[in-house]
């Protein structure tokens, strides 16, 4: 089966003392494995970044 969630990527690479990337709020195993997950996996992902963003971005 083909995946269809394209990467949240927003080309903003940079890693926080978190380890967590402050354009697209992934941490560094989750954009290292994305290539490797199921969907259902990235959409999780993709959940928890926005959870993520919500606590860790300023202007959100």
């Amino acid at each position: 089966m083909a995946n269809i969630v394209p990467s949240p990527c927003v080309s903003v690479c940079a890693m926080s003392e978190e380890d967590i990337c402050v354009g697209c709020y992934r941490t560094s195993r989750e954009i290292r494995e994305w290539m490797l997950m199921e969907d259902r996996d990235r959409l999780k992902v993709i959940e928890n970044a926005f959870q993520r963003s919500q606590k860790n971005n300023p202007f959100a």
